[in-house]
């Protein structure tokens, strides 16, 4: 199950477990933020398209912290005037992780252990059946540099 939602004036492709960060929400670390504007959600069966919103929908995340993003430089700078002005900046983002995506009351988190163990129960199969002994693991070859691979 997956949705798109508009947040922080961006449009975010997310399913449980999704992170994502976004400009600064007053919310407290720890706590809950309902996002109730979902654009498309997809529940592995049917779509639904909103215009411009589907009502029904509610994507929970929690706030997992808040951060600052990446140091951007501003330079201004005017010749033979001897004038030079340097700015930084570090946008304040949350950081968000999706908890569950509520879709006409069921929930994307309450489908997911049913499929989790499913594909378990898959893996173990195939790990007892094949050769017998111990599974050996392939080497795994590191990619040669660009430098290595001309000369």
């Amino acid at each position: 199950m997956y949705a798109i939602i508009e947040l922080g004036g961006r449009q975010w492709k997310v399913e449980p477990g999704t992170q994502f960060d976004i400009n600064r929400v007053p919310t407290a670390v720890g706590a809950q933020h309902l996002v109730e504007r979902v654009l498309f959600a997809h529940d592995g069966n049917q779509l639904q398209v909103g215009r411009p919103y589907l009502t029904g929908v509610k994507v929970v995340c929690e706030v997992v912290d808040h951060r600052l993003g990446p140091k951007e430089i501003s330079y201004h700078f005017r010749r033979r005037e001897n004038w030079r002005k340097t700015v930084g900046h570090r946008q304040p983002l949350s950081r968000l992780v999706v908890k569950d995506i509520v879709l006409d009351g069921t929930s994307a988190a309450a489908a997911e252990p049913v499929k989790a163990a499913a594909k378990t129960s898959t893996a173990e199969k195939k790990s007892t059946a094949g050769k017998k002994g111990a599974a050996k693991t392939a080497a795994v070859k590191k990619p040669r540099s660009p430098k290595a691979a001309g000369s």
